[in-house]
Order: structure tokens, then C-alpha cells, then sequence
């Protein structure tokens, strides 16, 4: 489909069903699809397995589905900022699989490729390789679920040989990503940093739906800005410039300073 124009989020997001996987762009707070993930609150889907680079916060974010018991599985790098996850995922309510976040970029941008699996140092020596890494607790503490054994192999790549873990790519059925613009084929352009995951996270998904701030005539933007090409994008829908944002710290100099 060439016009690739959905009217609203409710109507893009209206097909994730129960238990179905999503790639979720966004870090920290910058570059969350917001109305997308509201979307989904306002519907109900339930029992979803996220992958995102954090989980939001409390209130705002992906963290608003935590907070409703939506998500049963989250695989992300950064998980400090959210109480109620910690909460979650110590009383044995939550699945983790945490991922080093270079690691968890690479397997988003390898399934988007058609790459399987990588060989890669990070995590040779430690519970990445290794296994027994805490993926879910029993309410009493102790460790329900583990991660796996991982392949670690030794190649020579600089004349002195190295052991590499092997990591799987990940797919999802859907992913969610926020752009400033887009065009109806589906080319984004992502403003500084709001580009981060959402790039990686549209390659990932089997369906990939974007919320764009502005949405132009194909043709307009010019093909030198275009961060991401619509071959990845299915679903775009225009949410305006005044879709909320939220900063996750704000440091500022003290006045006078």
C-alpha cells in the first residue's frame, strides 16, 4: 500500500491483540510514541511482551501500561527510572530479560536486516554468556527464571584472539516509534535526539506504526534528511506538533549562576 495514512492512533493500533510482541522506541523519556502507547491503554490489550530501552516512569511512557498490568515481558537495557517496575519484577509480577543497551540496539537493527544472530565481546565473562541472569522471581525472592547459556566462541579478528558471545536477533509483531515528520509512504525524519531506538525499533517489527508530528505530501521531504525509509513504515498517523513531551530530569543552573 502506497498511502500508508491511518486516521487516528486508536485506528492504527486497533489489530495488536493480547499477548502480541512490541518494539518500542524511545530513551528515557525522548522519542516515545505517547499517543500510540495511550492507544493501547485506551483499548486494553493486555499480556504484551515489550522491547524498549527503558520502561518510562511511573506515569508517563510505556510506564503507564506497567502501571495498568499490561506488560507481562520487558526486554530493555535501563530500567532505573521506574519504581513500579522495580516493584514488579522483585515480587515476581514482571519478566525481565535485560540486555546491554549497544547489544539490545544491534538485535533490534539485525532482525530489521534479516540477520539472525551476532557474535559480539560485550557481556564474555559475565551472566549475559554465562546464564542464571534473573529474568523473573518467585514472590519470595528467589529466582523463578533464568537466562540461558549462551555460545561463546574465540575469534581471531586483530591477530589476538577473543571469545564472542553469540546474540540472537529480535522481530516483533508490531513496533511504535515517534518522528517530527513523515510523509504518506512512510519516510521519517526524527528530530536530534528522538532518533535514538525509534529507527532500530521500526526495522524490528513485522508492522511498524508511526506517530508523526507533521505529515507531508510525498515528495517534500528532502531524501538527504530522511532518517528512515518508508519500506520499514506501514502505518502513519499525524498527531501534531503539540503531542505532550516530558523531560525525564530537568537540571538547570541554579540563577545567577
Amino acid at each position: 500500500m502506497i498511502d500508508k495514512q491511518i486516521p487516528t492512533a486508536a485506528d492504527a493500533v486497533a489489530d495488536i491483540s493480547d499477548g502480541s510482541s512490541i518494539a518500542v522506541g524511545g530513551f528515557g523519556l525522548s522519542g516515545n510514541p505517547i499517543a500510540l502507547i495511550e492507544a493501547i491503554l485506551a483499548q486494553g490489550t493486555t499480556d504484551l511482551s515489550i522491547v524498549s530501552n527503558n520502561c518510562g516512569v511511573d506515569d508517563w511512557g510505556l510506564g503507564v501500561l506497567l502501571g495498568a498490568r499490561r506488560i507481562r515481558k520487558m526486554t530493555s537495557s535501563y530500567v532505573g527510572e521506574n519504581k513500579e517496575f522495580e516493584r514488579q519484577f522483585l515480587s515476581g509480577e514482571l519478566e525481565l530479560e535485560l540486555t546491554p543497551q549497544g547489544t539490545l540496539a544491534e538485535k533490534l537493527r539485525a532482525g530489521g536486516s534479516g540477520i539472525a544472530a551476532f557474535f559480539t565481546q560485550t557481556g564474555v565473562g559475565t551472566q549475559v554468556a554465562e546464564g542464571g541472569l534473573p529474568r523473573r522471581y518467585h514472590s519470595d525472592g528467589m529466582v523463578a527464571v533464568g537466562s540461558p547459556i549462551k555460545d561463546v566462541r574465540s575469534f581471531d579478528v586483530d591477530g589476538t584472539p577473543r571469545d564472542y558471545v553469540l546474540e540472537e536477533a529480535i522481530t516483533t509483531d508490531f513496533s511504535l516509534v515517534h518522528a517530527l515528520a513523515g510523509d504518506r509512504h512512510g519516510n521519517l525524519i526524527f528530530n536530534k535526539a528522538a532518533r535514538n531506538f525509534n529507527p532500530l525499533a521500526a526495522m524490528a517489527g513485522r508492522i511498524c506504526i508511526a506517530q508523526v508530528e507533521q505529515l507531508v505530501e510525498p515528495g517534500d521531504l528532502d531524501p538527504d534528511r530522511v532518517h528512515l525509509p518508508g519500506v520499514y513504515v506501514h502505518r502513519v498517523v499525524e498527531v501534531g506538533g503539540d503531542v505532550p513531551k516530558r523531560i525525564e530530569r530537568r537540571t538547570v543552573a541554579a540563577e545567577g549562576a
